[in-house]
């Protein structure tokens, strides 16, 4: 069994052992939360490739003593050229190609935020990018052993990719899938990490990179040019909050489903459920996601085009009034269209009293695919979810896609902090719901609430059924009061992938901090 892991001078969580260990070297040379999620960032991007890259988007969280919560909105607009005229001249008039070069149609925005989370560091011997990105370097260079996970992964997916150009070259060993523990080098990876920290995380949008890759893309047939990524900045942002009983609860703003997540536990704490992991626990939890998914899917989109500020849908009054629909004895019958994706949260806590809350990703396993031999980058395919058709989330330049991606972060009420996330695509906001429960409410051990049986409503990554999925590990009388109460459920894997690669990390009033990583991952709390 996983145990919580304590420390006075820092702690870091992430799905991966290797970004863990980068970020804690950071933490015991003096370094921020911040910088330490840098090095994270940039070595989780070499060692779980199928899940992030640089070639994505990334959203913050970050609490620093003494100031307002900061958000970071890393997501990258749509081209210039991206229009519905564009696609459909390319064949394309009911929907965006989900793989390959028409796919990559957004900017990656990621390494923008890492610079935007970088200027928040007020210490004045910082830490280079350079040391920053070092032990990336190193590891992308020196050769990375292939999970289960990624090899699993890239067979399930070699059918969408294997085509698309650069993929097989950088991702496959001589043709074949690789196996786990294959050592996979990314010389031009390391390359581009190594200038990166040379030249500053600028040049990613500016300098040569930049250029490689609008060249790069245009040649193989993507709508994104040198000028798409010379306009492209990070953008700071006031968190989205609510209030419950346990204190005060922030997440991301739109163009993420942050404000979803919120409303699954504005909308709990109104149920005043009493005993954490009971029928009404879990019941309520699902019933909470299932309104607060209909919102979304109808209303949210690039906050540009929404009809109301989603700070709106944490009113006091919109949210008693959506609570009052959910029946705590039947569950309400659930078709819709699910998102998919793939991501990474990381969370980190300093001695300086800083706290992030992290999520970087490239929506589905590697992206579209499309991989600049150059530079090893492989770019998103977040675009694809774009509609072509008129409506809220039909594609126009410059406008911002949905994303799944959400981290969040709580003040809790008797000084805590706490930063918790997930991977997981639709499974986001319910994992998040399920942690924040069962540690803040419920009072279960922080690795104890992270490793406890999970649920998943819809679908995510590697799924395509649209019911509830129990991992099986749930009291057969539970399963039992939610199959009787109208749930159409489906029992998964004891640690099933399919409900995300969460963590958590928590810095106490006395300076106390603790972190929590998933045994459903490959990673590790230090």
């Amino acid at each position: 069994m996983l145990q919580t892991s304590l420390a006075f001078n820092g702690t870091l969580t992430a799905p991966h052992r290797e970004a863990t260990y980068a970020g804690r070297r950071i933490l015991d040379e003096g370094g921020t939360a911040m910088e330490a999620m840098v090095a994270a960032a940039a070595m989780i991007a070499v060692v779980y490739p199928h899940m992030n890259g640089i070639g994505g988007d990334g959203f913050w969280l970050v609490h620093r003593p003494g100031k307002p919560l900061t958000g970071i909105s890393a997501c990258g607009q749509a081209a210039g050229l991206a229009t519905p005229e564009w696609y459909a001249a390319r064949g394309h008039t009911q929907s965006i190609p989900a793989r390959g070069s028409e796919a990559a149609l957004t900017v990656p925005g990621t390494i923008g935020g890492w610079e935007m989370a970088l200027s928040l560091v007020e210490r004045p011997d910082r830490l280079s990018v350079s040391e920053l990105l070092s032990a990336a370097v190193t590891k992308a260079r020196d050769g990375i052993a292939v999970t289960l996970n990624q090899s699993n992964c890239t067979a399930e997916k070699l059918h969408e990719l294997s085509d698309v150009p650069g993929f097989s070259k950088t991702f496959l060993d001589d043709g074949a899938v690789p196996k786990p523990g294959a050592r996979l080098r990314q010389a031009s990876l390391a390359d581009t990490l190594e200038r990166l920290g040379r030249d500053g995380l600028r040049s990613y949008y500016e300098g040569d990179t930049a250029q490689v890759h609008a060249a790069f893309l245009e040649r193989y047939g993507s709508p994104l040019r040198r000028d798409d990524f010379r306009t492209y900045g990070a953008r700071e942002v006031t968190p989205l909050q609510v209030a419950t009983r346990q204190g005060k609860l922030f997440n991301m703003t739109p163009p993420t489903q942050g404000v979803a997540s919120l409303m699954i536990l504005g909308l709990f704490d109104r149920l005043a459920v009493e005993t954490g992991e009971s029928y009404e626990h879990v019941h309520g939890l699902i019933e909470a996601t299932k309104q607060a998914f209909i919102r979304r899917n109808s209303d949210l989109g690039d906050p540009g085009t929404m009809a109301d500020d989603a700070q709106s849908w944490l009113d006091d009054g919109v949210l008693n009034a959506m609570a009052a629909k959910i029946d705590m004895t039947r569950a309400l019958p659930w078709p819709h269209k699910p998102a998919e994706g793939d991501t990474i949260w990381m969370g980190a806590a300093d001695r300086y009293g800083n706290v992030v809350s992290f999520i970087q990703s490239v929506y589905w396993e590697f992206g579209s695919g499309l991989t600049c031999p150059e530079t090893g980058v492989f770019f998103q395919n977040r675009g694809a979810g774009f509609s072509l058709q008129p409506g809220p989330n039909q594609l126009q330049p410059g406008k911002r896609p949905f994303h799944t991606l959400n981290p969040a972060l709580a003040y809790l009420s008797d000084g805590r902090i706490m930063a918790y996330g997930t991977m997981g695509g639709e499974g986001q906001p319910q994992t998040q719901a399920a942690i924040f429960t069962r540690y803040a409410r419920f009072g279960m051990p922080l690795q104890q609430a992270v490793t406890a049986p999970r649920w998943l409503l819809g679908r995510t990554w590697g799924a395509s059924s649209t019911n509830l999925k129990l991992e099986d590990r749930f009291p057969a009388a539970l399963i039992d009061k939610l199959a009787a109460a109208g749930h159409d459920i489906e029992m998964i894997a004891p640690y099933s992938d399919l409900c995300g690669h969460a963590g958590a990390v928590v810095l106490h009033a006395d300076g106390l901090c603790e972190a929590a990583s998933d045994p459903r991952s490959d990673g590790a709390a230090l």
